[in-house]
C-alpha cells in the first residue's frame, strides 16, 4: 500500500492526524469547541482489506469546495484475473457511533446513517446531540454494495462497531485497476447534508411517497436529476424487469398499482450512475392483525396443564416450527412477551373471534397466576412469579394490557387492575425510570370517565413528580440497560409530551421539544424500507433471537416508539410533517411481520458483524407484536 500525496494537502476546516503516513487516526472539524474526533475506533480511518494479487494506494487531497476527497486504487498485480465477491474489497470507515454516557455522547459521539447503493452511496453522520458541524461522506467513483461491522463485544450493547464498507463485486484483468472515490465534507444537519447531495452530478435524489405499502394502496416515486444527467438514457427495472416511467424537465416519475405482496427493487441506470430503491407491499392492515393473531393463538400460546406455563403466549422458532421457552430474562414467560396479549385485546375490541378471545383469556388466567399480585400490584419478571431480576419496565406494559381489556370488555375491574400496577410502579421508585409506552393522558382520562377519582388524582400526583424528574435530568440521561439509546430519549420526550397534553403547561412542551431534537437524529432517510424513517438500533439481535447476533437491527420494533413521539407531536402542534413523519416510523417495522402472521423479533441488517454472515431476519417470533400494535392503533 502506498501512502497520500502529502503535496495535494491544502489548508482547510479539517484538522486530520495520520499513523504511518497511510491511514487517519483523528478527524476534527479545527472551530469545533468540542474537539470531536469524528473517526474514533479500533480500526484506524482508511484501512484497507483486499483479496492477495491486488495493491492499493491512497491518495488525499482538500478540494476548492472544502472537502478531503479520497481516492483508494486497486490494481491486479498478477498475471491471472481477480474476480472479488461481496465482502472482499472493504474499506474501514469509523464513524465515532457508541454510547459512553450521555454528556459525552451529546457533544462527542455520532450516529452513521449509511446507504451503500451502487454509484449512489453516502454515509450521514450527526453529532449525537444535533449542534453541528456534521460530518458527511459522498461517493463520487466506484459501487459500494454493502457494509459489515466490527464489535469490541466486551462493551456489549454499547459500542456499535467500526464500519467497513464494501465495494461492489467486480472482475480485474491483469494490470486493471478499480477506483473507489469520496468526499468527506461539514454539514449542518439532514436537510443541508443532503442539499450537498445535490451539488454533485452522480447524485439521484429518490423519494417514495411510502417506502412500506399495503396492497391496496400505489407505489408512487420520484427521483430529481443533476442537470448533467437530464438528457441521458434512463432504464428502470423493478425486480429485473423493465417498467415504465414518466419524465418531467429533470423529475421522473414511477407509478405502480396492484402489485402482489412481497419486495420490489427497483433499480435505476442513467448513463454510469446505478443504484436502487426497495419497497415493501404489504396485506391491509386488518389482514395483516388478524393473520398474526391467529398465529399467534395457534402457534404461540402453550397448553400443558400440569406447566406453569399453561397459557403463556412464548417465542416461536420459525425454523424449527416450534414453541421456546427459557427462564433467561428475554426468552421468558413474561416481559416484552406483554404486546402478544395487547395486541390480541385491540384487535378484539372492534372485531368478533370466539377462539382468539377463549385464548386471551387464558393468557390473562395465566398472567394472574404467575406474572401478577393482584393485591399489591407486584409485577414479576417469569412464571412462579420469580423475580430474580426486578423490572421496571415490565409494569408499565401489563399496565397497558389492563388498559387495552378495559377499552375491549369495558369492565371496571380491569381499570382497578391497571390503577394497582401503576401505583405499585412508583413504590417501586418508577418516577426515576425511563419506562417504554406509559400513555398517562389515556390512562386518566379513562379513569375520569369511570368516576375512578381517587385513583386518578394519586396517579396523576405520580405522573406530575415523575416529569418533573425527567425534567430535571434534561438531555443528562441517566443509565439504563444501555447507556444512551433511542429508548431512553423516546420516553423521555413522550412522557413529557403526555404531561403537556394533561395540564397544557408550556414548560413541558418546551422541555419534550428539546428531547426531540435528539430523538430525530436516530432516524434515518435511506430509499429502503429497512431504513427510511427507522432508529438506529444494535443489540436487540444478540438479547432477542435465537443466533443471537450482535449488530444492527433495521428494523426493530421499538424504532416505532419514535413514531409515537412524532404522533403526540403531531396532535398537539396540528404538524402535517410530522403526522408524515409518524406514519412513516410505524410503516418501517412492518417488515418484521409476515402475511402468514409469523414474524421475526429483528432485522440484522449488516453483511456481516465480526465476520459472521448477517443480512437475515431473526428466526425467532418473540417481542415484535408492539409494533403492530402501535400501526394499528393509529389507522384503527
Amino acid at each position: 500500500m502506498q501512502t497520500k500525496n502529502r503535496n495535494e494537502m491544502k489548508e482547510s476546516s479539517f484538522n486530520i492526524e495520520y499513523k504511518e503516513d497511510l491511514y487517519i487516526s483523528s478527524l476534527l472539524h479545527k472551530d469545533d469547541p468540542y474537539k470531536m474526533n469524528w473517526v474514533e475506533g479500533t480500526q484506524l480511518w482508511g484501512t484497507i482489506r483486499a483479496p492477495k494479487g491486488i495493491d492499493t494506494e491512497v491518495t488525499r487531497s482538500f478540494t476548492n469546495n472544502n472537502t478531503l476527497r479520497e481516492v483508494y486504487t486497486f490494481t491486479n498485480k498478477t498475471e491471472f484475473d481477480i474476480f472479488s465477491k461481496l465482502g472482499d474489497i472493504s474499506i474501514y470507515t469509523t464513524f465515532n457511533d457508541d454510547y459512553e454516557s450521555a454528556d459525552v455522547c451529546i457533544t462527542n459521539k455520532c450516529h452513521a446513517h449509511i446507504w451503500c447503493g451502487g454509484t449512489v452511496s453516502y454515509i450521514m453522520g450527526l453529532r449525537m446531540g444535533g449542534e453541528g458541524p456534521h460530518l458527511g461522506l459522498f461517493l463520487t467513483k466506484g459501487s459500494l454494495k454493502s457494509y459489515s461491522i466490527e464489535r469490541d463485544l466486551s462493551l456489549i450493547s454499547n459500542d456499535r462497531g467500526d464500519f467497513l464498507v464494501h465495494a461492489a463485486p467486480l472482475a480485474l484483468a491483469p494490470g486493471e485497476s478499480y477506483v473507489i472515490e469520496w468526499e468527506l465534507f461539514w454539514h449542518d444537519g439532514k436537510e443541508d447534508f443532503y442539499k450537498k447531495l445535490e451539488t454533485y452530478p452522480n447524485y439521484l435524489n429518490i423519494k417514495a411517497e411510502n417506502y412500506t405499502v399495503f396492497e391496496d394502496e400505489e407505489i408512487n416515486i420520484e427521483i430529481s436529476l443533476h442537470n448533467s444527467l437530464i438528457d441521458k438514457q434512463i432504464n428502470i427495472t423493478r425486480n429485473s424487469q423493465a417498467i415504465s416511467y414518466t419524465k418531467e424537465e429533470n423529475i421522473v416519475k414511477i407509478n405502480e398499482v396492484d402489485l402482489v405482496i412481497g419486495e420490489y427493487s427497483y433499480i435505476v441506470h442513467i448513463g454510469e450512475i446505478s443504484t436502487e430503491v426497495k419497497i415493501f407491499v404489504l396485506p391491509i392492515i386488518s389482514k395483516l392483525v388478524r393473520s398474526r393473531c391467529d398465529f399467534i393463538v395457534n402457534k404461540q400460546q402453550y397448553h400443558n396443564r400440569d406447566s406453569h406455563l399453561d397459557g403463556a403466549f412464548l417465542i416461536y422458532d420459525n425454523e424449527d416450527q416450534h414453541i421456546y421457552y427459557s427462564h433467561y430474562h428475554d426468552h421468558n414467560g413474561g416481559r416484552e412477551r406483554f404486546g402478544m396479549g395487547v395486541l390480541l385485546a385491540r384487535f378484539l375490541r372492534n372485531n368478533k373471534d370466539e377462539k382468539i378471545e377463549k385464548s386471551l383469556k387464558k393468557y390473562v388466567g395465566y398472567i394472574r397466576r404467575e406474572l401478577y399480585d393482584e393485591d399489591t400490584g407486584m409485577v414479576f419478571n417469569d412464571i412462579k412469579r420469580n423475580n430474580d431480576i426486578h423490572r421496571l419496565y415490565n409494569y408499565s406494559w401489563l399496565a397497558v394490557l389492563f388498559k387495552e381489556l378495559y377499552l375491549t370488555y369495558k369492565s371496571e375491574a380491569f381499570l382497578k387492575e391497571m390503577s394497582k400496577v401503576l401505583l405499585s410502579y412508583y413504590k417501586q421508585g418508577g418516577a426515576d425510570f425511563y419506562p417504554i409506552e406509559l400513555p398517562m393522558f389515556e390512562m386518566l382520562a379513562l379513569l375520569k370517565e369511570a368516576n375512578f377519582n381517587v385513583e386518578k388524582d394519586e396517579i396523576f400526583s405520580h405522573f406530575e413528580k415523575h416529569v418533573n424528574t425527567i425534567m430535571s435530568y434534561g438531555v443528562s440521561y441517566p443509565k439504563s440497560e444501555v447507556n444512551f439509546e433511542q429508548t431512553i430519549v423516546a420516553p423521555a420526550a413522550g412522557c413529557l409530551l403526555e404531561m403537556y397534553k394533561l395540564t397544557e403547561d408550556s414548560k413541558y412542551l418546551d422541555e419534550a421539544k428539546k428531547h426531540i431534537k435528539i430523538l430525530e437524529l436516530f432516524n434515518g432517510l435511506q430509499p429502503d424500507y429497512h431504513l427510511y424513517e427507522t432508529a438506529i438500533r444494535h443489540w436487540d439481535g444478540y438479547w432477542f433471537g435465537k443466533h443471537r447476533l450482535y449488530g444492527d437491527t433495521f428494523p426493530h420494533y421499538w424504532s416505532s416508539l419514535t413514531g409515537r413521539v412524532y404522533q403526540n407531536v403531531a396532535e398537539i402542534t396540528k404538524d402535517t410533517e410530522y403526522y408524515k413523519k409518524a406514519e412513516a416510523s410505524y410503516r418501517g417495522v412492518l417488515n418484521l411481520f409476515n402475511e402468514d402472521g409469523s414474524a421475526s423479533c429483528a432485522k440484522l441488517t449488516p453483511h456481516t458483524v465480526n465476520g459472521i454472515k448477517a443480512g437475515f431476519y431473526d428466526p425467532w417470533a418473540n417481542d415484535q407484536d408492539w409494533g403492530l400494535y402501535y400501526m394499528f392503533n393509529y389507522i384503527d
